[in-house]
């Protein structure tokens, strides 16, 4: 997204009183228990600690007041940590009053906007947005920049055991192994799975055709083909989308490197008033 503090000071303007920039003391800030970040890369933090001595804080954080004349963080937390370690007495902050939810959502967004949140912690914040603040997929798309069928993509890694998220969030597996996996039925073969293409260092491909063959019947009778976690989540969308605009039930399944629609007709005049609705729209 590349738009950082800019993007989340206009996420949500209903949220408290008009900001104000000042020089907050360090030890008056502390972090954001929404914080969907969990892991913070140690040479990376030293890294920025030694760019702050040199250099400054060039970009301030976003704080909102809180109860004891303290600060809690709602972006930024880096950039604290390492004003930190660096030893600096205060740091710029831009000052805010945001409820619990507003906080919730400026961190979040804040965070997507980075390129170094692990699969899973992208998968929790999402989460936190759809949970927490009741916003369906859609309106977490347009706020963090994805599609939804993304961030459907994202929180259906949330359901691999845990062991399996573990790998994803120390990069020993990627996000694609993570939605091949979820190809396997079972949570013990899921697990089996991951440990070994961890070991065997298994392609995002080749552990998606060993999880469809761990969902063969014991007796070796084949088993259909499990349709790919990502292509079920495209035919509902593309499904759900059609059936809005059209007013009618809407069948699809993947054909080739597309999709194939289907839709009944009751006779000639139903099929006639559908042609009708169809033009409409694509007049207007």
């Amino acid at each position: 997204m590349g738009r950082g503090l800019a993007a989340i000071l206009q996420v949500s303007s209903q949220h408290g009183d008009r900001p104000e920039l000042r020089d907050v003391p360090v030890e008056l800030i502390g972090p954001n228990p929404a914080q969907p970040r969990r892991r913070f890369d140690e040479a990376a933090l030293e890294a920025l600690a030694d760019s702050l001595r040199e250099n400054g804080v060039l970009q301030p954080v976003l704080v909102r007041p809180v109860a004891g004349g303290r600060y809690e963080l709602v972006a930024g937390e880096r950039r604290w940590r390492a004003a930190q370690r660096a030893g600096l007495d205060a740091i710029p902050a831009i000052v805010e009053a945001r409820d619990d939810a507003g906080s919730l959502e400026a961190a979040i967004v804040e965070n997507m906007a980075r390129e170094d949140l692990n699969p899973v912690e992208e998968a929790r914040a999402v989460a936190a947005l759809v949970e927490e603040l009741g916003l369906t997929r859609e309106e977490v798309g347009r706020r963090v920049g994805r599609s939804r069928v993304a961030v459907s993509n994202l929180l259906r890694l949330l359901d691999l055991p845990d062991e399996c998220l573990t790998l994803l969030e120390d990069g020993r597996l990627s996000e694609g192994h993570g939605r091949a996996l979820l190809l396997a039925e079972d949570h013990g073969e899921r697990r089996r799975l991951a440990r070994a293409a961890v070991e065997g260092g298994w392609s995002v491909r080749v552990l998606e055709d060993r999880a469809r063959r761990a969902n063969a019947a014991p007796d070796g009778a084949p088993t259909p083909k499990a349709l790919h976690p990502d292509q079920a989540a495209a035919c509902a969308e593309i499904a759900e989308r059609l059936a809005e605009a059209l007013g009618r039930e809407v069948k699809v399944r993947p054909r080739g490197t597309g999709y194939k629609v289907e839709l009944a007709v009751e006779d000639p005049a139903d099929a006639e008033a559908l042609a009708r609705r169809v033009r409409r729209l694509a007049a207007a």
